[in-house]
């Protein structure tokens, strides 16, 4: 399998090298940590650094099992440094090493040593990582692929309709692309990754006692993506369904999803007000073709599934993501980045005229002067209405 080269993050990590700094990728399991890291070291033995001073682990290896603990990883490392070079040292998927961040405190104080950790879960490597090293880490959210690297992985021929038909059918896991045209092996590797996350990063750490009841929560969330949801409406809605709970067990089970990566929790935003409000929250899936497999292939809802693809792009492009509301209306994104504020609504089409009228209503009570843009699928020339762009989705998410 040939590498799929993400740039973006071997840009952040070049930029961080040799730095004072731990530099920490997080992200859900199979989304391309190791194999980033592998890209990086190619990097830097073409650059002519010396095999011996680089260090990789990978946790997940049995072969480093032992590594496991933290005093013989500390021993191992610190053995391994090169005097009076600069060693680059990579531990891939850290948060199985019990109480790792002391040995990741211990190897950042060492003089010549380059760190670089990747892990599967957020309360691990943010929570005790920023109580220990405050200040001394940068950490990037790594996502699986975008629908331009989808593009560039799965080869060209396609026109961008046919290429997000794909997309979203064979996901955005990297090593899914290879598995194109052969569905059972496909479907077993996705069902494996949510398998794998649920039993590792979830039951094993949260020690939850329902994994039913776990799956039941999680295929909930995945139904309603871009939906607002509460913990007493999922209680209650799997209550109903056969499957009693109650608020308190849907709250630890969301948060731990959340912590896994699988979901993302977009917070509501009082636009004018520019506060945050209580009660509920949006959720999207890290995977769309995940999604299928977990609720059946034909789901039929294209609308929501682009509000999804646009969220995660969102993320990738390193905006902060909220979802707006404007009196009772709702605008389905506000990002804001370095350069200021951006709204996004997002619709499948908008060719019936009060479709688009209503999709424009809470873009037109906004009265900033920030940029709104409306992304459809409808294959049109983009149009302007009182300043509100209207483009085509698939030229924005492979940035033409």
């Amino acid at each position: 399998m040939d590498l799929i080269p993400r740039r973006e993050y071997l840009d952040f990590l070049e930029e961080a090298r040799g730095t004072q700094v731990i530099k920490v990728i997080s992200g859900v399991r199979r989304c391309g940590k190791s194999t980033l890291l592998e890209l990086f070291q190619a990097r830097l033995r073409d650059e002519g650094v010396a095999p011996e001073r680089i260090v990789s682990i990978n946790f997940e290896d049995m072969d480093f099992k032992a590594l496991r603990d933290p005093e013989a990883l500390h021993d191992y490392v610190t053995s391994r440094l090169v005097p009076d070079e600069l060693t680059y040292v990579f531990l891939d998927e850290v948060q199985n090493v019990a109480d790792f961040p002391r040995v990741a405190d211990s190897l950042y104080i060492r003089e010549g040593v380059d760190l670089y950790l990747t892990g599967s879960n957020s309360s691990l490597l943010s929570g005790t990582l920023a109580t220990l090293l405050s200040g001394r880490y940068v950490e990037v959210a790594m996502l699986p692929l975008s629908l331009a690297e989808f593009a560039e992985a799965a080869g060209g021929g396609s026109s961008p309709a046919e290429l997000y038909g794909r997309y979203l059918s064979v996901g955005s896991f990297p090593y899914a692309v290879e598995l194109e045209g052969r569905p059972g092996v496909h479907r077993n590797y996705l069902q494996g990754i949510y398998d794998s996350v649920l039993v590792k990063d979830i039951m094993d750490r949260r020690e939850f006692r329902d994994p039913l009841l776990l799956r039941s929560v999680t295929d909930y969330v995945y139904d309603n993506i871009g939906n607002e949801l509460t913990s007493n409406g999922i209680a209650g809605g799997l209550t109903a369904a056969g499957r009693k709970t109650d608020y308190k067990t849907v709250e630890r089970y969301l948060s731990a999803l959340v912590e896994s990566y699988l979901v993302y929790r977009v917070p509501r935003l009082n636009v004018k007000g520019k506060q945050l409000l209580r009660g509920g929250a949006k959720y999207y899936g890290v995977d769309l073709a995940l999604r299928r497999i977990l609720l059946g292939s034909e789901v039929g809802d294209y609308g929501r599934e682009l509000e999804n693809v646009v969220f995660l792009e969102l993320l990738r492009r390193g905006l902060e993501v909220r979802v707006g509301k404007v009196g009772p209306y709702e605008v389905d994104f506000v990002a804001r980045g370095r350069t200021g504020t951006t709204y996004y609504q997002v619709a499948a089409s908008v060719l019936d005229e009060a479709t688009l009228e209503r999709e424009l209503r809470p873009l037109r009570m906004i009265d900033d002067h920030f940029p709104k843009v409306l992304l459809t699928l409808d294959a049109l020339p983009p149009a302007t209405y009182d300043g509100i762009v209207r483009m085509n989705a698939l030229d924005w998410l492979l940035g033409r």
